[in-house]
């Protein structure tokens, strides 16, 4: 049902971005300040509903001279954000891709966990909020901004800096695919769409995100149709030379991934977290269970502080207790890209996705 779900909304947003592309040198409506912002279907309601709510985000009033503020939903509740802001703050590591994409300029960021080839990192005129670890939230207060836009590491800061700048619109894009989660998988996916048409609505780039969202729901519908539904998978997480545990629903990146795809667990690790690490699990207990496919995440490789770092490949081809599984003599690991880990964007997922495709169909 979720995949008749997904090639139904891919058509429906293609037939969109041809709609909006006619209409764009029609006549606009110049009575509407506001647009109003639905959110996505949590996936109870039926596809019909789902599919209107949809459509219906990315066709009202679309790119109007008149329309200075949008109402975009965030974690919180309805927000009403200015039409493309001056002075834009980031702390949100899931948006730094489709705003560099759509060239959004920013006066802050926090550089510190940020890919080192983004553009942002090496613009100068981007100051550096820190880690969220130690931000300084106090360049974010001098800056006086429009717009805050706070999400995943920087989630727990929402309050401290309301108060700090309280005459900015401040919105979190966070979205729960942690191990309380209910839904992980859906929420990775729902948590991505209305992030993308929030952005596109604040920053007129609607049928840019419309487009993104068809690629990225594609992509979900081919890794879902590649998957045989007996292959036995299991997750990690390489940090520092050691394998961490991180799947299935709960581990960070892997876990809602295999919720939604309905893999099949090689193991199953009691009390499994959202650990930016992995869980503790031993080689032994890996190849013992003699997974089919094991799926890489690698955490060094993309935080540039790390110092003892060894190549997650490295590791998996030079442990002795793994090189008799059927994963590793087959050849079947897959490795997710190596910024993924601070870099957890809509093009990431929608990457791994491809990936998980191409590699399933072999």
């Amino acid at each position: 049902m979720r995949k008749a779900k997904f090639y139904k909304l891919s058509i429906i947003m293609s037939a969109l971005i041809l709609s909006l592309t006619a209409c764009s040198s029609g006549d606009k409506d110049t009575n509407t300040n506001k647009v109003e912002s639905n959110q996505i279907s949590d996936g109870k309601d039926d596809t019909k509903k789902e599919d209107e709510l949809v459509t219906d985000d990315l066709t009202k009033d679309q790119t109007s001279d008149s329309v200075t503020e949008v109402e975009i939903t965030d974690y919180h509740g309805t927000v009403v954000v200015p039409v493309n802001p001056e002075r834009v703050v980031v702390l949100d590591s899931r948006s730094f891709d489709t705003l560099a994409a759509w060239e959004i300029k920013l006066a802050a960021a926090p550089k510190a966990v940020m890919p080192a080839d983004s553009p942002y990192v090496a613009d100068e005129e981007v100051q550096d909020i820190g880690n969220h670890r130690e931000p300084n939230l106090e360049i974010i207060a001098a800056l006086d901004p429009e717009l805050v836009i706070i999400g995943q590491r920087f989630g727990g800061f929402y309050d401290d800096i309301k108060a700090l700048v309280p005459n900015a619109v401040v919105i979190d894009l966070n979205f729960d695919v942690s191990e309380t989660a209910e839904n992980p998988g859906q929420n990775l996916v729902d948590g991505f769409i209305n992030s993308t048409i929030a952005l596109g609505k604040i920053f007129d780039k609607n049928e840019e995100a419309a487009q993104l969202i068809v690629e990225f729901e594609k992509a979900i519908a081919d890794a879902k149709a590649a998957y045989n539904g007996t292959d036995k998978m299991i997750s990690v997480i390489v940090s520092g030379g050691n394998i961490g545990y991180s799947a299935p629903k709960s581990g960070r990146v892997w876990g809602p991934i295999a919720d939604l795809l309905g893999w099949v667990s090689a193991l199953d690790v009691d009390n499994s977290s959202s650990d930016h690490q992995g869980d503790d699990i031993s080689i032994e207990a890996i190849a013992q269970s003699n997974p089919d496919w094991i799926f890489v995440l690698d955490r060094d490789a993309s935080v540039s502080t790390t110092t003892d770092a060894v190549p997650a490949q490295d590791v998996i081809d030079n442990s002795p207790a793994l090189q008799n599984i059927e994963a590793v003599k087959e050849g079947k690991i897959v490795y997710a890209p190596k910024d993924t880990y601070t870099n957890e964007s809509i093009q990431t997922y929608k990457e791994i996705f491809e990936i998980i495709a191409s590699s399933l169909s072999k």
